[in-house]
């Protein structure tokens, strides 16, 4: 496996020596073993990889953006497959007390913040492949002002509701919010500008649709984000969201016309809303669609309830998925949402493979390098591995070590040898 021709295609974009400190840094994280550090790095990178020479590339800056891209573009991309674009947060543990970003970070995988850091990434999901590709990681580096805020927050949560009441009707003096106008918070400005930077690198060779996004950003702020993009927001409402029916009744005759019509239970949809049902085992799934209305949005939604029912004991759940294209079956913004998934499996290949979590670096620089690293080797790992998939699709990213780690230990033992072989062995 050449390496040094994979990376060729970054050549205009990077010095040759840090061409070349990358190609013996990617060599080693593809053969060494054990927590990935630049110790451990420089032990595995062999000539022109020494412990010197690993730090420096871990000073050097370097335009990760648009190296995500040429790789992709030049190794990943298939044409005829059709791209969407998918978004997440991963955060690292990290103990300490100086290295950049470190802050307090609600962890999916502790059900609590954990001191760590967090760093949000782009990725292209393609819907034959069924696979996700890091295309952009960025550090989130909260301000003071974004830790008051929420601070302020949680202890506002924490207080007892008031129990004076005001009096009934409209305060005095209050005005109507048009709902397009919509203040975005800190996190949505790094992540508006994220979206508009990889959007104008793709412009021009890879159109994309839909924006995929967990439950986390089920809500207007960001919908308004993707349509001023032109995307469409595909996610996931709470639960409990308080989603309405169209008004379909007759006009009163005076005041505005009713807008909104009876409030949608999720556990009893009416008939001619339900597109489809299976039974797996003893439990019986539902999917009903309808363009339903929510008044935090500005606009209506289309709407898969998706109601799960255990034949055994009656107990029932449901999960409301929304998307801003109101023609979309409810087959494909069920499918669509689902491979919002695939970003987890690069998270974890990133964590358990590339050194994601390992990493010991507190400057702004190496922090950076470190992640956009481990995300980097997720695709070149892909297309190392798609090669020998063709032929056996079991093979996996610890056969692709174990292989490269054997010629390693061979390349090794071919040099111990009294004399230098034929270059045939």
């Amino acid at each position: 496996m050449d390496m040094l021709a994979l990376f060729q295609c970054l050549r205009p974009h990077v010095t040759v020596t840090t061409l070349r400190q990358f190609h013996r840094i990617a060599c080693a994280l593809l053969v060494m073993t054990g927590r990935v550090t630049m110790l451990g790095l420089s032990r595995w990178a062999g000539p022109g990889g020494s412990y010197r020479t690993v730090p420096r590339f871990f000073s050097t800056v370097l335009p990760w953006a648009t190296l995500f891209w040429v790789f992709f573009r030049q190794h990943l991309y298939r044409p005829g497959d059709v791209y969407w674009l998918a978004g997440d947060e991963v955060v690292v543990t990290k103990a300490g007390k100086h290295t950049q970003g470190l802050d307090r970070f609600f962890s999916s995988l502790y059900g609590k913040p954990v001191p760590g850091l967090a760093f949000f990434m782009l990725s292209l999901v393609s819907t034959q492949q069924r696979r996700s590709f890091p295309v952009r990681v960025e550090q989130v580096v909260r301000s003071a002002a974004e830790k008051a805020a929420s601070k302020a927050k949680a202890a506002a949560k924490k207080q007892p509701p008031a129990t004076a009441k005001r009096r009934p009707g409209r305060p005095k003096g209050s005005k109507n919010t048009p709902k397009a106008d919509v203040p975005l918070t800190p996190e949505l400005l790094r992540l508006t500008g994220m979206l508009e930077a990889l959007l104008k690198l793709i412009a021009g060779f890879l159109p994309v649709t839909y924006w995929l996004l967990d439950g986390h950003f089920g809500n207007h702020n960001a919908l308004h984000i993707a349509r001023q993009s032109n995307l469409h927001l595909s996610s996931k409402l709470r639960g409990d969201a308080a989603l309405y029916f169209p008004y379909a009744g007759p006009f009163a005759g005076r005041g505005p016309r009713r807008k909104y019509g009876h409030q949608v239970d999720a556990t009893n949809m009416p008939e001619k809303y339900l597109k489809e049902t299976t039974v797996e085992g003893h439990i019986h799934t539902r999917v009903y669609q309808a363009q339903l209305l929510h008044k935090e949005f500005a606009q209506p939604l289309n709407v898969a309830i998706i109601v799960k029912t255990n034949l055994h004991t009656q107990a029932q759940a449901h999960i409301i998925l929304f998307s801003s294209d109101l023609t979309l079956a409810s087959a494909s913004l069920v499918d669509y949402y689902g491979l919002r998934f695939q970003i987890e499996f690069n998270f974890r290949d990133a964590k358990q493979y590339w050194g994601l979590e390992d990493f010991m670096t507190v400057t702004p620089t190496g922090v950076t390098h470190a992640a956009n690293l481990s995300l980097f080797m997720v695709n070149v790992a892909y297309r190392l591995q798609a090669d020998v998939c063709q032929h056996d699709p079991d093979y996996s990213i610890l056969d692709l070590k174990a292989d490269c780690r054997g010629y390693k230990y061979v390349e090794e033992t071919i040099k111990l040898l009294p004399e230098k072989p034929e270059p045939l062995l």
